[in-house]
């Protein structure tokens, strides 16, 4: 018994690992919800970051569970999926850096937390446009030795907790962080802000898009 629980522990720290390693390279998601912390605050910004870690907990089902039928989708429609992902991710870039925040500072001030839900499942469906995120789960379940202990149900389970928590984890750090000088800004540096955050999401989508093409050559 005491065993058992030692391995649940030990399948659960790297499970919170894996989460927390895939969230913290700072891509275009991360950019996102930064910008959303420092525009509308950590509330916001965090429930962003658990839209990316919902949706990495979804790949982290499929790796774990190895549902043939949904990994065979995401391989076949792997190419329409980074498209997608990637014309939204342009789309919100070129908002962001074309965005007045002052006038949208003015209505938050009326209606702070209008669109919260808005922010989950766009970041969710954004991070679940990367199908290759389930390589790297796949490929850390393995060297991290996972399935060295008994292979259960249970222990499954525990993994995608693992990574949910990880993941939240990084966006609770991150949004914190972030909010601690979000109140240092002025109009005026928001108004910048938005134009370096807008400008690193498109840059960045466009490295990933340049990169989609090569590999296909």
């Amino acid at each position: 018994m005491i065993t058992e629980t030692v391995n649940a522990v030990i399948i659960l720290v790297k499970g919170i690992l894996i989460g927390f390693a895939v969230s913290a390279p700072m891509g275009p998601i991360g950019v996102l919800c930064v910008q959303k912390t420092i525009n509308k605050g950590r509330f916001v910004g965090f429930v962003s970051g658990l839209g990316a870690a919902s949706a990495d907990s979804v790949y982290a089902i499929i790796a774990v569970f190895s549902l043939g039928f949904l990994q065979k989708f995401f391989t076949d429609n792997q190419f329409i999926l980074q498209i997608v992902g990637i014309c939204v991710l342009l789309f919100l870039g070129i908002k962001i850096f074309t965005t007045n925040q002052t006038k949208q500072i003015r209505k938050r001030a009326r209606k702070k937390h209008s669109g919260v839900l808005e922010d989950f499942i766009s970041v969710f469906f954004l991070t679940l446009s990367n199908p290759l995120t389930i390589i790297f789960f796949g490929a850390s379940i393995a060297a991290l030795g996972i399935f060295e202990y008994k292979h259960t149900f249970l222990t499954q389970v525990i993994i995608v907790l693992g990574v949910f928590l990880g993941a939240s984890f990084w966006w609770f750090l991150l949004t914190g962080f972030v909010n601690l000088f979000r109140h240092k800004f002025r109009l005026k540096q928001l108004w910048w802000m938005n134009k370096i955050s807008g400008g690193i999401i498109i840059i960045l989508t466009l490295i990933a898009a340049v990169g989609m093409y090569l590999s296909g050559n």
